[in-house]
């Protein structure tokens, strides 16, 4: 299993959507930083259902979504346009100690 990274702002950079595109069955995508605006993205919406057909597994980095301002996302998942479980830095290291690899999309 690949853990990817995605630290930027989809409204400001291609990585999210990079990553979309190369990601695996059974990969995880984490979003990070400004890639936790990701949550609520409606751009590209068919590489998004593309991706949601696979069997991925979407998290976000719970201090950032607080930082950013962003848990009424949280409280109303029909806002999320990515299903990402919010996830503690704790268990950011466990997910990095579970995969087999990370790819920091930079």
């Amino acid at each position: 299993m690949i853990l990817h990274t995605v630290n930027k702002s989809p409204y400001r950079s291609r990585q999210l959507l990079n990553c979309l595109a190369r990601a695996k069955a059974g990969d995880r995508i984490l979003l990070i930083e400004d890639g936790v605006y990701g949550l609520n993205w409606s751009d590209n919406a068919d590489d998004i259902a593309s991706a949601l057909a696979l069997p991925l597994q979407f998290y976000a980095l719970l201090p950032d979504i607080q930082a950013r301002g962003l848990m009424r996302l949280l409280e109303d998942s029909a806002a999320m346009t990515l299903p990402c479980q919010a996830i503690s830095d704790e268990q950011f290291v466990d997910l990095v100690v579970e995969a087999d690899n990370v790819i920091s999309w930079y």
